[in-house]
């Protein structure tokens, strides 16, 4: 005869595993569809909660593990990325075929005018969801992991500073020939001749600066991570013969080319 307590363990595991059952029947009654999980990204993204959007994409191995300092690092490159999303999104349609899919998406042809084109968006299945993207990126993606979007970051960073100096050198000419001096970083910006982003450190990822001789012929430029490693690894040094240098050096800044 069955004891009194080998009858209530069976009841405590019924307990338990009722809501998980629960739980996976609501899941499944609640899976999105393609057009669903594309609204619920563009919506997440609209937002600014980012990390939410990128869960439902290929990139969601990009931004598991990252901590709150990394995320403001990739805050402004998410924000700009945020203000190119159309509001609200209108969804012209969805094609699935097996665990791929794709919805379309209309968006503005340009700023200036009302008319829209219709804009594939690729899903696949993944993990029994759809999620936005393609098996062959997913793959990039999973094998860089949290890295993914730092080192873009950094790539990217190190671009706009190579085209900031270049832009520097083509400025100071013109503004050397209209002023018979050289100009530092806050006067080349308030002309307008080089970005107001030069000059905020959040926002380029480098603390960049130009510096002009006492004499006005001659300057100086150079730009250091604000977090080496993680906003940039180079750091960089220019004078007026135009000659770049750039050093990982751990984020101390470098003397100019003699």
């Amino acid at each position: 005869m069955l004891s009194s307590r080998s009858l209530i363990l069976p009841r405590i595991l019924l307990a338990i595993l009722a809501p998980a059952f629960l739980v996976s029947s609501l899941a499944a009654q609640t899976q999105r569809t393609p057009s669903e999980t594309v609204r619920a990204f563009y919506k997440a993204m609209h937002d600014h909660r980012f990390k939410e959007a990128w869960a439902l994409t290929i990139y969601r191995p990009a931004v598991d593990g990252l901590n709150a300092e990394e995320m403001e690092d990739l805050r402004p490159d998410f924000e700009e990325k945020a203000a190119a999303i159309p509001d609200p999104v209108e969804i012209s349609g969805e094609q699935i075929s097996g665990d791929s899919a794709t919805v379309f998406v209309k968006v503005p042809i340009s700023d200036s005018t009302p008319q829209n084109t219709s804009q594939p968006v690729t899903l696949i299945k993944s993990g029994g969801a759809w999620i936005i993207g393609d098996e062959a990126n997913q793959a990039i993606v999973k094998k860089a992991g949290r890295r993914f979007f730092l080192d873009a970051l950094i790539t990217q960073h190190h671009s706009d500073i190579e085209d900031l100096l270049k832009r520097v050198i083509a400025v100071q000419i013109v503004y050397s020939q209209q002023n018979g001096v050289f100009g530092n970083l806050a006067v080349l910006i308030n002309a307008g001749l080089v970005p107001k982003a030069a000059g905020d450190p959040k926002e380029l990822g480098y603390n960049f600066r130009v510096t002009v001789g006492r004499d006005g012929k001659t300057y100086l430029a150079g730009a250091e991570p604000v977090r080496y490693g993680h906003t940039g690894k180079l750091s960089y040094g220019m004078d007026q013969t135009g000659t770049i240098r750039s050093l990982d050096n751990g984020g101390k800044a470098v003397s100019a080319p003699n």
